[in-house]
């Protein structure tokens, strides 16, 4: 499936039978990735005031999958997005799990990772840096036991690359190598001139984030949503267009 075009978002007629649009994040007990996420939902609502928009999680807060479908009219379908980077047991397990349990005509969207406007605003954040040949740059990502999802984040790694054109190299906070710390210690003993930089790919601050700021790094670039900060378009238009990617089959 190939990605689709970033495009104007223009308001459409709302029908009774237009699938809901369910945003499903991890969840985080950091009031401000709280806040952050809940920004991104409203600004997908805000863009296509024609859907029925909510927001979900599958761990740590509440409403969790089922709640969130039971919060939406009986008759209406719904598209389940993951607000989740890489596609890994959260969207081939536990989503699939929760859209299987309904009665409800659903769906299950792409993660949102990988994908170029992603990159867009990774390489924003370092540009603004001024990374010069001399930095090394380490893509600090979640991690996964999942082997797919690990691999999502690779690729993300090799776009930023090309994008960049500076070596980029993809580690990881927790079950899955290299960590991110020896990525940064490996970085620095390649080019001692330089610096370290981590590009957070990380949704939102919380305590993931915290352990990126604590690696070792020269610099820590924020999530790629940080409370005070709009929404990036691209970012509010690729959940729109992980929804469009699937709804069609569910619209009446």
């Amino acid at each position: 499936m190939t990605l689709l075009e970033t495009a104007v978002r223009r308001p459409q007629t709302r029908t009774r039978t237009s699938p809901a649009l369910l945003a499903v994040s991890h969840g985080t007990s950091c009031p401000i990735g709280q806040a952050s996420v809940a920004a991104l939902v409203d600004a997908v609502g805000r863009s296509r005031a024609d859907l029925h928009v909510a927001g979900g999680f599958v761990d740590v807060q509440q409403p969790d999958v089922p709640a969130t479908l039971g919060s939406i009219e009986p008759e209406r379908p719904a598209v389940v997005v993951p607000l989740l980077l890489s596609a890994g047991f959260h969207v081939h397990v536990d989503l699939v799990e929760d859209l299987e349990a309904t009665d409800r005509p659903t769906a299950l969207g792409r993660a949102m990772g990988p994908d170029d406007r992603l990159v867009a605003v990774l390489a924003r954040r370092l540009e603004a840096l001024h990374v010069t040949p001399d930095d090394r740059i380490v893509l600090g990502a979640a991690g996964s036991t999942d082997a797919r999802a690990v691999a999502d984040c690779v690729d993300m790694g090799r776009r930023l690359e090309s994008r960049l054109r500076v070596p980029v190299e993809t580690a990881f906070v927790s079950a899955a190598q290299p960590s991110v710390p020896d990525a940064v210690v490996a970085a620095r003993t390649s080019r001692p001139r330089g610096r370290v930089i981590i590009a957070t790919y990380l949704l939102a601050p919380g305590y993931f984030a915290r352990l990126l700021e604590e690696a070792g790094a020269d610099l820590v670039t924020p999530p790629l949503l940080h409370l005070g900060e709009v929404p990036d378009p691209g970012i509010v238009d690729l959940v729109v267009d992980r929804y469009e990617e699937v709804s069609a089959g569910l619209s009446g």
